[in-house]
């Protein structure tokens, strides 16, 4: 039950009625008998700024998550950033001076839900469509987790080549490169992009180059099924859901966001 003292969260993104983190949040909120609530906040691509300030606003609300497209920009928006490699956050949360702090934790949990599904990531060679925010997670997350090579594929050539730039100079071990379309070569290949959020939504690479034995995978959750997981599950290819990245990572929130108990903020 929703009363005057319970504590607002948030996830913001456009578009927003895709989102999964609502129910993953009220579940454990749910269980754990926390006097909490979170609701989906739909903040337009160029109205972030605004948007900002009035979360800033709501003294009552401890926090928030955020999703596409204003994961770079959040991070420019935050007072303060932990843990993050680059400048891209997915979580934030209220300290107790008003300030928010930003940290970045979906590269972390698409790592740890692929090993979850016995997906091994260590000494394998990633290709990946997208050099945004989710991109720039990923790539830095891969990289942390021993992959060993990773080409990253993105409309815009020029952000491919500054994230290879970076997580290359982060990581020198890794062989990292900016690639075309064509994801051949590789033992896993990512939907790091928003398609696949519509039914008609075209492939961020041409599936049809991917070696027969890859995994395809999608940071997409909802559709399950995305288009490129129907057309890559047509042609025989083993998929993994975007939806293990939250489930995987949702431990990692509660612990930044101070809900789970530990006092580890």
């Amino acid at each position: 039950m929703i009363t005057g003292t319970t504590r607002l969260y948030a996830i913001i993104g456009d578009p927003i009625a895709h989102v999964r983190t609502p129910m993953a949040f009220n579940d454990y909120f749910l269980a754990r008998n926390i006097d909490a609530v979170c609701l989906p906040v739909h903040i337009g691509r160029d109205d972030l700024p605004k948007g900002w300030a009035g979360l800033k606003s709501i003294a009552n609300l401890d926090g928030f998550i955020v999703t596409a497209p204003h994961k770079q920009e959040s991070a420019r928006l935050c007072d303060n950033l932990e843990g993050v490699h680059t400048k891209v956050v997915n979580t934030v949360r209220r300290e107790p001076d008003g300030s928010f702090s930003g940290t970045l934790l979906d590269g972390r949990g698409f790592v740890s839900g692929l090993i979850k599904q016995g997906h091994q990531v260590s000494g394998r060679r990633f290709y990946m469509a997208g050099a945004g925010g989710a991109g720039t997670a990923l790539a830095y997350a891969l990289a942390d987790a021993g992959a060993a090579a990773l080409t990253i594929h993105n409309r815009t050539r020029s952000k491919a080549e500054k994230l290879v730039a970076d997580v290359g100079e982060a990581f020198p071990g890794i062989d990292i490169r900016v690639g075309t379309a064509d994801a051949g070569g590789h033992s896993v290949v990512v939907n790091a992009t928003s398609l696949g959020l519509k039914s008609d939504d075209g492939h961020s690479f041409n599936l049809a180059s991917a070696d027969p034995s890859a995994l395809v995978a999608e940071v997409v959750m909802k559709p399950d099924m995305t288009p490129l997981l129907i057309a890559a599950e047509k042609r025989g290819h083993a998929i993994h859901f975007g939806i293990h990245m939250l489930n995987s990572q949702l431990d990692l929130m509660m612990q930044f966001l101070g809900l789970d108990g530990s006092d580890a903020r």
